[in-house]
């Protein structure tokens, strides 16, 4: 008899009929597999540290290259650091508000020759720059005059500037003892700690504030002493004296250019605004047409301050990606290394595959020693990086200053080299044929 063929109610139910049960994978056989994973790379690690403590001399060799390209990038980040941390000191003391304008360069018969060859800047153009340039706070030419400082039996060469009052306010000076003068003629003066230290000390004359010094043949009176301020690229900024500007022009110098005049700013915002103002009253009262054409130069600190801390980035790049050339030449070295594993290994391979190991566990077998080879010289590269960045800190009276980050990123890199160049000899070694690799001798 025949019977009747079902009667389809319904595509979709039908089909969440018929279909199979999904298999549901159980928790334990997850545990399990994750298990063996942890189990045979332990057994890698293992096997990996036999091998490096089998051919110790060989292993130390491999790794040589990355210790020293280790070790080299945290010496020279270690120094690095430490200098710009010195050269941000020094330059902490600059104001970020001061415009500095210097005289510019004289052209003859074509030929242009350096900045402050002519000299255009007098001190009517400060007076004029105070009087006419909003926003301004303070202004001070400077009058450079090299003299020979005596007191007593004792004299000392240094350079002898007239200045302003607002000078102090413009080069952030601070007095360790006494006051600055107040006014731009007179006969008082502010000496800094290295006039001090050849003048005064030899006389066991702790408090110079009130004796009299000459220069020039000209009496002073000191009434300031400036608090230390150090040495820079500038020059050694203690080994100074300021006199009245009026005194030092009229009296010891009799020059009617000036060296350079010193502008600030009320505020870090209007640096840029003072500086074009400045630059547009000076080319009026020097009648220039064309800015090309100028007879001055005008740079403000912040310029210089982004000048210096990017040639110390620029130069720390260098020297770095020169000391990461030796960790590819390590990299190198161990894939050569790897590579003669391989083929003095290839019968061992061959056993381990014959009884069961699959080509990924052969090939995760030689990227962890590798790995490993490369771990241990990004060890104790790290260790010798550590300890010539203390040694060159002690030799050079500096401060060690690195960055956990660099010994991180160097460590890491080290890592990389070994799973980078290990990855070839590793593939090759998978890649094996078990009979032909049991047939060698």
């Amino acid at each position: 008899m025949n019977m009747p063929a079902p009667k389809n109610t319904g595509g979709a139910a039908a089909s969440e009929i018929t279909r199979p049960p999904r298999p549901v994978r159980s928790p334990d056989k997850r545990r399990n597999r994750r298990r063996r994973g942890l189990a045979g790379l332990y057994q890698n690690c293992q096997s990996a540290l036999q091998s490096v403590r089998a051919n110790k001399m060989r292993s130390l060799l491999t790794s040589l290259g990355i210790i020293i390209g280790v070790g080299a990038v945290i010496v020279i980040i270690s120094i690095s650091e430490a200098s710009t941390a010195s050269i941000n000191s020094r330059l902490a003391g600059l104001n970020p508000t001061e415009i500095i304008i210097r005289p510019g360069s004289l052209a003859r018969g074509g030929v242009r020759q350096g900045a402050g060859s002519v000299q255009t800047l007098t001190q009517a153009d400060a007076d004029a720059i105070a009087s006419q340039v909003s926003d301004v706070s303070a202004v001070s030419p400077i009058l450079n005059v090299n003299g020979q400082v005596v007191f007593q039996n004792q004299n000392w060469s240094t350079t002898v500037q007239g200045v302003y009052p607002d000078y102090q306010q413009i080069g952030s000076w601070q007095l360790q003892e006494g006051g600055f003068f107040s006014s731009q003629q007179g006969s008082d003066a502010v000496i800094g700690q290295t006039v001090v230290t050849n003048l005064f000390t030899p006389l066991g004359i702790v408090n110079p504030v009130g004796q009299q010094i000459r220069i020039g043949g000209i009496s002073f009176t000191v009434v300031g002493v400036l608090a230390t301020k150090g040495g820079s690229s500038f020059g050694n900024a203690d080994d100074v004296v300021f006199v009245p500007f009026v005194t030092a022009q009229q009296q010891l110098s009799g020059k009617q250019f000036v060296n350079s005049i010193d502008v600030t700013a009320t505020d870090t915002s209007q640096v840029n605004n003072v500086q074009a103002a400045v630059e547009q009253l000076l080319e009026q009262r020097h009648d220039i047409a064309n800015p090309q054409n100028d007879d001055f130069t005008i740079q403000n600190q912040a310029q210089i301050l982004q000048t210096v801390q990017g040639t110390t980035q620029t130069l720390t790049i260098l020297l770095v990606g020169v000391a990461s050339i030796s960790l590819i030449v390590g990299g190198i070295g161990i894939m050569n290394i790897m590579l003669v594993s391989v083929t003095e290994r290839t019968r061992e391979i061959g056993i381990r595959m014959a009884i069961g190991a699959r080509p990924r566990d052969v090939m995760t077998q030689f990227l962890v020693e590798a790995v490993m080879l490369s771990v241990l010289g990004g060890v104790v590269g790290i260790l010798l990086g550590v300890g010539g960045g203390v040694a060159f800190s002690l030799l050079t009276q500096t401060s060690f200053a690195l960055s956990p980050l660099a010994v991180l990123l160097a460590f890491g890199f080290a890592g990389a080299v070994g799973i980078l160049f290990g990855y070839y000899p590793a593939r090759r070694a998978a890649r094996l044929d078990p009979i032909v690799a049991l047939r060698t001798e």
